[in-house]
């Protein structure tokens, strides 16, 4: 039993990182392990071979909190798949029928998410199975939650990108710039003023913030690819990755 976890460093670091503490706590992560029946004395050796590997070794926690995190994660992305893959009528773009979604919670007022529509599109582009699904989640500001109803009123007319791309094009959000990319989207104004004002629109911000909140998500933009969550602006082969290995999982 101790050479089994002495040659795996996962399993010794998972132990520490679950345990929460080295010593007594950490010995109980060990029990948790199964140890078919060993007595106090072999415990007690493991968790000294546990505790000498992970001081010699300690470049191993964090793979080991990251492994943690990940599997934390995708529990709950499992928990609330149909809160984060499915989209708000039309707020979505790519195929209808993609393997691979990638939902990503995105702010108006947020200059990164502005920065990162050019890999957006290149992803579409490239892989024709993906679709992205698009969440509000207004957390900077106020004219953020304004926007944010906008935008789910545009989703409900079909035309969602085009009021999307508008209005980060715009630069600075403002009442003025929200105005403009209702417009330019060609928004039947009047009844986006009874969308923005319905409980269903209001329902949906609300579950965005709290979707956003179980998955540990604060900021924007933020994306949720196959269990995968990642969290800010990341570089395009990021997401490929993260697209790729959602593919090879299913």
């Amino acid at each position: 039993m101790i050479e089994r976890l002495a040659k795996s460093p996962l399993a010794l670091a998972g132990v520490l990182v679950l345990s929460g503490a080295i010593g007594g706590a950490l010995v109980l992560g060990v029990q948790a392990l199964g140890s078919g029946g060993a007595g106090s004395r072999d415990e007690a050796a493991i968790g000294k071979v546990v505790r000498s590997y992970v001081l010699e070794h300690p470049e191993i926690l964090p793979e080991a909190m990251k492994r943690l995190q990940e599997r934390e994660s995708g529990k709950v992305v499992a928990a609330n798949r149909n809160a984060i893959t499915k989209p708000y009528a039309g707020a979505w773009e790519g195929n209808p029928s993609g393997d691979v979604t990638v939902s990503v919670w995105m702010d108006y007022a947020c200059g990164y998410c502005r920065a990162s529509l050019p890999m957006i599109a290149r992803l579409l582009a490239e892989d024709p199975k993906v679709r992205v699904v698009y969440r509000e989640l207004p957390v900077l500001s106020e004219e953020s939650r304004v926007a944010a109803r906008w935008g789910l009123a545009a989703a409900e007319q079909g035309k969602f990108k085009p009021f999307h791309t508008s209005l980060y094009s715009a630069g600075q959000l403002s009442e003025a710039s929200i105005d403009a990319a209702a417009k330019s989207a060609g928004l039947d104004t009047a009844r986006a003023r009874q969308a923005i004002s319905s409980e269903r629109v209001e329902a949906e911000v609300t579950r965005n913030l709290d979707v956003a909140g179980k998955l540990g998500v604060t900021g924007t933009p933020s994306w949720v690819i196959g269990d995968q969550v990642i969290s800010g602006m990341v570089p395009y082969d990021v997401l490929k990755q993260a697209v790729d290995a959602a593919r090879a999982a299913r």
